[in-house]
């Protein structure tokens, strides 16, 4: 059982204790008493001092400074006598009304039975062992046992305990997706995107003597074209999921979009161009070949990368960014140099994903072991032919009769790799 302590540290026992409410308001009826009685008298001292004012002003035109100060005083006690008087009436009339309360209280509860719970007031009040501590001077210390405390048990406050639900769903893990971040994002009102590439370029140009024939230069370009593909997927939810679960709509909508975002992402690396895929990036990269003249004995990932960006810088692009798989880039990252120090820095400090002055994305849509280099930005586009959309109708086989609904995620784009030069594309050796 819980134990409650009285201790008469200051040698004076609450009134809520020796006498309750009936006791503070004989208490305060007691003092309004004696406030009235005060403030009569004041009231009696003040005309008279009013009254000897008056005469003395009759007769001499002025007041004494005795006078002065003793008609202040008697105006500042009256005036506190007043206030007083006004706290202590509306003081009573706030017992009077807890009285009330408390008489409606015990009588719709039929008294104060065992069976009742209690307030740890009430309790206090009431029990024996405080009667005897008061009755015997309320001096000392006293412990008793508190047996019908209210409990979170059932038939006490426990049937006033209510759990509180957590009403934002636990979501599976995202993906990061950045890879559409790294090309250029463009537009088109069309389901085919034609555009013109440079596809030969023969310079002539050189010194030339006066009066004899320049070189000749030769320049192709060829027509291509990307046609606009179509990512979809759809769900079924009953009518009565959709309208008893007041956030599944919205779940449902951000689980759609990002579908059908990481979808894009695995075309735009990937798509190998047959039937509705997109053609990717990797599809169309030039394969990587190390180049001539250069010499890289126990070759590292970080050393084939270097070779990969050189051999875009002989084919005069300037890159713009690295693309690893998640593996790939943490074996770049434990790399350690003979004394077992990290290459890259302090693990504790961290480091922004960089090699070799390119900023590193990473990415799944490419297998452990692949990676690329480039320009992105200039070689490939994607355009939008239309926003993510997401629907839901009843009007789909038998949804009508078997009460379900179908939502579906749809977007349309395509991408066009422009410069499929730009791109180099390989594999890790190790």
């Amino acid at each position: 059982m819980p134990l409650a302590v009285i201790s008469a540290g200051m040698n004076v026992v609450p009134a809520a204790v020796i006498g309750g409410v009936m006791g503070d308001a004989g208490d305060v009826s007691r003092q309004l008493s004696e406030i009235k009685m005060a403030l009569d008298k004041s009231t009696d001292e003040v005309k008279q001092t009013a009254e000897k004012a008056i005469k003395m002003a009759e007769r001499n035109g002025t007041l004494t400074d005795e006078l002065k100060n003793d008609s202040d005083r008697m105006l500042k006690n009256f005036n506190e006598l007043t206030q007083k008087q006004t706290d202590l009436i509306g003081k009573l009339e706030q017992l009077e009304t807890k009285n009330r309360d408390l008489e409606q209280d015990l009588s719709s509860r039929g008294g104060r039975g065992n069976g009742v719970p209690q307030s740890f007031g009430q309790m206090v009040a009431g029990h024996d062992a405080i009667k005897q501590f008061v009755a015997a001077g309320a001096s000392g210390r006293t412990t008793f046992q508190v047996k019908n405390a209210i409990t979170t048990v059932g038939g006490s406050g426990g049937g006033l305990i209510f759990p509180t639900p957590e009403t934002s769903p636990v979501r599976m893990p995202r993906r990061t997706l950045s890879v559409v971040d790294l090309i250029t994002r463009g537009r088109t009102d069309a389901n085919l995107v034609p555009y013109t590439k440079q596809t030969t370029r023969t310079n002539g140009a050189a010194p030339t003597a006066e009066g004899t024939a320049a070189p000749e230069s030769s320049y192709g370009w060829t027509k291509a074209e990307a046609p606009v593909r179509k990512i979809a997927h759809v769900t079924h939810i009953s009518e009565e999921a959709m309208a008893d679960a007041a956030m599944l709509e919205t779940e449902l909508d951000s689980e759609m979009r990002y579908g059908l975002d990481l979808a894009l992402e695995n075309q735009i690396v990937a798509g190998d161009g047959t039937g509705e895929n997109l053609n990717g990036m990797r599809t169309q990269a030039t394969a990587f070949s190390s180049p001539a003249g250069i010499t890289i004995e126990a070759q590292t990932r970080i050393d084939v990368l270097r070779l990969g960006l050189l051999q875009l810088t002989l084919a005069d692009y300037a890159a713009d960014g690295l693309l690893l798989h998640d593996l790939d880039w943490t074996a770049i990252e434990t790399i350690k140099d003979t004394a077992g120090r990290y290459v890259f820095g302090n693990p504790a400090t961290g480091t922004l994903p960089r090699l070799w002055s390119l900023d590193v994305s990473t990415t799944r849509a490419q297998s452990a072991g692949e990676w690329m280099a480039g320009n992105f930005m200039m070689a490939a586009t994607y355009y939008d032919r239309s926003d993510v959309e997401i629907l839901i109708s009843s009007e789909h086989d038998q949804n009508f009769v078997e009460g379900m609904l179908t939502m579906k995620g749809t977007r349309r784009g395509t991408l066009a790799v422009k410069r499929p030069g730009a791109l180099v594309k390989g594999t890790f050796g190790v």
